[in-house]
């Protein structure tokens, strides 16, 4: 936590030296660290409140804040007891008990987190160097569909897999672009992007939101209109910089009646390699309808007893049915050998249930979406970007290192189709049409303690160290939406922009400039931030005197 600067020269000159050395760790303000007076914060929301219904809070000593605060936190390393909680959680009932929260958070100048789903890799909308209250939106998660339209209204505090249901109920011909995991909430995923097996057909989940509602540092609601473009544009995959999103207006897509998965496993000894090779090649230039990810696991080997292998799992998606998908690989991947017992026909409804994994049958009731509990474990996440093909050799390497850390699972996600038609600058999400494929490190574990989460995080790190040469550079490329508290952090948002650039530009490349325009000019003294916010300009000149 921060420490309280006593005058107003020293807050000068502690500034200007932060400035001038870009250090990540800022004093903060006496109003941004000091702590939570239930009794004036819950008068400042009755007296705010625009009808009789007062939000509903909890604090440390209600007794479901922590079922509460524990319901949707799915990585262990944020459970521990040491972890940072927030002095109050705030679950809104309707719009008007977040405008309150805005506005009474910022008189009283506490921090405000967000929280949709719980999904953030590094916890940072439940989680804060300083005091700060929660607003968490479970309870905002209506979904309204408009078959004849092809659009639905979908609150920030509902699931994929809620919208995914609700899609199937009025329409088995339409669908939505949006991640694989069922239980992440929308309010972050489309606010940094939001991919899924789609994306090649139809771009992200950013791409497809079509208008929105917001609430600002002034606790007013806007929509599109009068927010503004370049609001608009910032909220779609610029993250949680700028407002607190109550809902988003999404444009759906067309989707066959039937669909076509496959899964194929190979090892080393099976020629894994030689299909990675060829796969870079292929997957980026495949109809866009075809989808095929790559993902790399350490397993034992059964050729060889007590040795370790690589085991490649092509995994797909095809728009279409299985005859047709069989032509499209016999002409351009015969390679893996793909044949007609190797695809599975279904809805597309079913497809989502496919890739959410084992606790979503295929062929069960399609209720299981609205379950919005996740299992919990203790993981980390990071991601890289490749522009060219890693050659045999190269691989080689890789395998050498993944075999020889045990961990972690390399994914590689195909880009191409729909993903190098859309500019650059169309939405803040910068990796275009260069990028061959995107790299998710993923490394779940069990064991408990700090000295364990750092062995396994500390793993994944020299995996990422490793695969520098073979990545995009200047900058290296990140996704938001596998936030990594890796390529920097600021202490309570408080970074500059040259400090806030050092991930500011993995995540969003030239978008970021603009994008701290936009916040400079809507949120001018950096209310709403977190430790890898957008920062405002407007803020720091304040602070300089200018």
């Amino acid at each position: 936590m921060g420490t309280s600067i006593s005058s107003s020269s020293t807050v000068v000159f502690s500034v200007l030296f932060s400035f001038l050395v870009f250090s990540i760790s800022l004093g903060t303000s006496s109003s941004s660290s000091r702590s939570v007076d239930h009794g004036e914060f819950l008068q400042c929301l009755s007296l705010h409140s625009q009808t009789n219904s007062i939000p509903i809070f909890h604090t440390p000593k209600t007794s479901n804040y922590s079922t509460i605060l524990e319901s949707s936190i799915p990585n262990l390393r944020f459970l521990s007891t040491t972890t940072p909680k927030p002095h109050l959680i705030i679950t809104p009932l309707q719009e008007s008990h977040v405008q309150t929260a805005v506005i009474c958070s910022k008189k009283h100048g506490i921090q405000i987190k967000v929280r949709s789903g719980g999904h953030d890799t590094e916890g940072l909308s439940y989680v804060s160097d300083v005091p700060f209250v929660m607003v968490d939106m479970f309870n905002l998660r209506e979904i309204s569909i408009d078959v004849e339209d092809s659009t639905a209204w979908v609150q920030a505090g509902a699931t994929l897999g809620e919208v995914s249901y609700r899609i199937a109920e009025k329409s088995r011909t339409l669908g939505f672009p949006s991640g694989i995991c069922p239980t992440i909430g929308v309010g972050g995923h489309f606010s940094g992007g939001g991919f899924g097996p789609m994306l090649r057909k139809y771009g992200l989940a950013a791409d497809n939101v079509i208008d929105a509602r917001i609430v600002d540092v002034n606790g007013t609601i806007l929509d599109r209109k009068s927010m503004g473009e370049d609001l608009f544009w910032a909220i779609r995959g610029g993250g949680r910089s700028f407002g607190v999103i109550l809902s988003w207006k999404i444009r759906l897509v067309p989707v066959p009646p039937t669909v076509t998965v496959f899964k194929i496993l190979k090892t080393l000894e099976q020629g894994a390699t030689a299909l990675a090779l060829r796969w870079q090649e292929v997957a980026p230039k495949l109809p866009q309808e075809l989808y095929i990810r790559a993902t790399f696991d350490v397993v034992n080997s059964t050729t060889q007893k007590g040795d370790k292998t690589i085991q490649a799992t092509f995994h797909s998606l095809f728009l279409g049915g299985a005859e047709d998908l069989l032509i499209v690989m016999k002409e351009r991947f015969p390679e893996l050998g793909l044949e007609s017992k190797d695809c599975i026909e279904m809805s597309w409804i079913q497809s989502v249930l496919y890739f959410g994994g084992a606790r979503f049958p295929v062929d069960g009731p399609l209720d299981v979406l609205l379950n919005r509990t996740e299992p919990k474990a203790f993981y980390k996440a990071k991601s890289d970007y490749v522009k060219e093909p890693i050659s045999k050799i190269q691989l080689e390497g890789i395998w050498r290192k993944l075999i020889e850390q045990e961990e972690p699972t390399l994914s590689f996600i195909p880009y191409g189709g729909r993903m190098s038609e859309i500019s650059e600058s169309e939405i803040p999400f910068p990796h275009r049409d260069v990028i061959l494929y995107k790299i998710l490190y993923l490394k779940y574990w069990n064991e408990e303690g700090v000295e364990a989460s750092e062995k396994h995080i500390n793993r994944i790190r020299r995996m990422y160290r490793y695969m520098t040469p073979y990545v995009s550079k200047f900058p290296r490329g990140a996704y938001l939406n596998y936030r990594d508290i890796d390529l920097g952090r600021s202490e309570n948002g408080t970074a500059t922009y040259l400090q806030s650039k050092a991930w500011g530009s993995s995540y969003f490349k030239s978008n970021y400039k603009r994008l701290v325009q936009v916040k400079s000019r809507v949120d001018p003294e950096n209310f709403f931030r977190n430790e890898q916010s957008v920062p405002s300009v407007a803020y720091w000149g304040k602070k300089l005197g200018h």
